[in-house]
């Protein structure tokens, strides 16, 4: 059944998609965003435009996926802290050897299954190729992770693992796009939240990054997000 995704809502699609796509592109609270967004004369609360972040975050992963351009198969994967409900979660990160974003995937531990978890979805991602080698850090479940997924047949047998901290550096850089919002924001409310913001917070990563071919400026962005978030489902 087709539905239209801003149907019912009390303010425009343009408004809507300005605040969520500048939320998850620059270092910017909500609080800053009702600020700028009142300068233009338009009143709207940081709660309104939190709920919209968490509502079309993933909508915007799901449909921007569809673009990305083919990464290479040298694979640099890490994790990284980020708060849930006050406590330490995990976002496992991978990017290839120039830099493109794999994939991520938000874990509240840091075990092996999660390991599994990440690396199964980023095999099921269209952009994706089978690793031809997998640089980490000597964290054990991941070690563990990947002989097993070697073993039965989700990895090539060819698929090589590294664990070499320099060559990691790359990955560890790319944490900083992240970070840097995560960090101001003292944490998340919830799993759910923290996942749906995060994949906002990623794409844009992507889009930066050059990762999808149909975007060359700030101009075609804004259009190509307008278009794909047209598309009925």
């Amino acid at each position: 059944m087709s539905r239209n995704l801003f149907i019912w809502k009390h303010f425009e699609k343009e408004i809507i998609l300005l605040c969520v796509r500048w939320y998850l592109k620059y270092p910017l609270s909500y609080r800053n965003l009702v600020e700028m967004m009142l300068e233009r004369g338009i009143k709207v609360t940081h709660t309104t435009i939190m709920r919209w972040v968490h509502q079309y975050s993933p909508i915007l992963e799901q449909r921007i996926r569809k673009h990305i351009r083919m990464t290479n198969d040298s694979w640099r994967m890490d994790e990284t802290y980020i708060k849930i409900k006050g406590k330490n979660a995990y976002l496992y990160r991978a990017v290839d050897s120039k830099g493109n974003t794999i994939d991520f995937y938000v874990s509240e531990r840091r075990t092996k299954s999660a390991a599994k978890r990440f690396f199964r979805k980023a095999l099921r991602a269209q952009h994706n190729q089978m690793p031809r080698v997998i640089t980490t850090d000597r964290y054990r479940g991941t070690e563990m992770a990947i002989l097993e997924e070697i073993y039965y047949g989700k990895f090539s047998c060819r698929t090589e693992h590294r664990m070499c901290q320099y060559l990691n550096n790359i990955v560890e850089q790319d944490h900083r796009f992240i970070k840097k919002k995560t960090n101001a924001m003292l944490g998340f409310k919830s799993y759910k939240s923290a996942t749906s913001t995060i994949a906002g917070f990623e794409m844009m990563h992507m889009i930066h990054k050059g990762q999808v071919e149909a975007i060359r400026c700030a101009r075609t962005e804004v259009q190509f997000i307008s278009e794909i978030m047209d598309e009925l489902t």
